[in-house]
């Protein structure tokens, strides 16, 4: 079995009554990015009160990279996710260390 690498970590500030909406992006494309991005492995949808994140496996830091300036989710993901931020989201990039 592959190992995870990279971890994306996408936080959006997302009001309550809009979460629903939001919900659906990720769920409308989450089957896709499994299939079909090159070194994605797996995605989840995790929920507080004041955010919802989507983290991402990857097998590389480069595929996770990658995946940012894909078509999937320059024309997809984030347009469909952006009337629903309160603020930017925060981006973040983890490689996992191996010893």
């Amino acid at each position: 079995m592959e190992k995870i690498g990279a971890y994306l970590q996408i936080t959006m500030k997302i009001k309550a009554d809009d979460r629903a909406a939001a919900s659906k992006v990720y769920f409308d494309w989450r089957e896709p990015f499994l299939k079909h991005e090159p070194g994605a492995m797996y995605k989840h949808l995790l929920v507080r009160d004041e955010d919802i994140q989507v983290l991402h496996g990857f097998d590389t830091k480069e595929h996770a990279e990658a995946y940012l300036k894909s078509e999937m989710f320059t024309r997809h993901v984030a347009p469909g996710l952006s009337p629903y931020f309160q603020a930017d989201p925060e981006i973040r990039i983890f490689e996992v260390a191996d010893k």
